[in-house]
């Protein structure tokens, strides 16, 4: 199926010789949808990506060029966010479907008021086609959809809705929770009953630490004085 999303046709084979076609990492006149599209993406892939940093196949993409048909380049998306299990040799500029061989195992899209209607209907086909487990679809600016998140599951090789129970729904193939906290969409871990950490609750913990570690430091370093003290009196009384 095409896609016929209006960002889409913008692309038009470039033929760099009589057998290569070049496969554009970038949309031209591509507008970003807002900072609130563009931080809640950003904070997601990031996130993630540091969770995911082992094992060392899985791997996040962040408005990725998707390719899924060699030879035109008409059949592409860019999902905001994918995960992809089990790749070998990581792509650094687009994704080829049919170079990697790996279908991404959760999608997720940051909703906006221009791709509301291909979030809903024309990604879901392209993304069942291409047999992606999970769909994700989270409106950040809770002003486009009754229910904020919606997500989908693969099941006989048809995206169905899933139901998401209390602003949360698990995800089986990140082992994690979505979470609609009201304000933004989170991932919770089950497994240590925590949220994974934003960059900026990151930065502050690591901050934290290293005011502790000074902490310590300075404690050690005073009580190794006062013990060479101690230890300088006792030699001076014995004399």
């Amino acid at each position: 199926m095409n896609v016929s999303t209006s960002t889409m046709q913008t692309f038009t084979p470039v033929r760099s010789s009589e057998n290569e076609i070049h496969y554009p990492d970038y949309i031209e006149g591509y507008i970003p949808e807002g900072i609130t599209h563009f931080w809640t993406n950003n904070e997601l892939a990031k996130m993630l990506a540091v969770f995911f940093a082992e094992p060392a196949d899985a791997k996040v993409f962040g408005n990725s060029m998707l390719y899924y048909e060699k030879g035109n380049v008409k059949k592409v998306v860019s999902p905001d966010i994918m995960v992809c299990f089990g790749l070998e040799n990581v792509p650094t500029r687009v994704y080829k479907l049919w170079e990697q061989k790996i279908v991404p195992s959760v999608v997720i899209e940051i909703a906006s008021e221009k791709t509301l209607k291909a979030d809903l209907s024309t990604k879901v086909v392209i993304y069942q086609k291409l047999g992606v487990s999970e769909y994700y679809i989270f409106d950040a600016e809770y002003s486009l959809l009754t229910e904020p998140l919606i997500a989908f599951q693969l099941e006989d090789g048809e995206l169905v809705e899933k139901e998401v129970k209390n602003n949360r729904v698990f995800s089986d193939a990140l082992q994690l929770e979505l979470v609609d906290t009201g304000k933004n969409l989170r991932f919770f871990n089950p497994k240590t009953n925590e949220f994974l950490m934003t960059a900026e609750e990151t930065q502050m913990e690591n901050q934290r630490i290293q005011v502790e570690f000074d902490r310590v430091r300075d404690e050690n370093e005073k009580l190794k004085a006062e013990i060479a003290q101690l230890k300088q009196q006792n030699q001076n009384g014995n004399e």
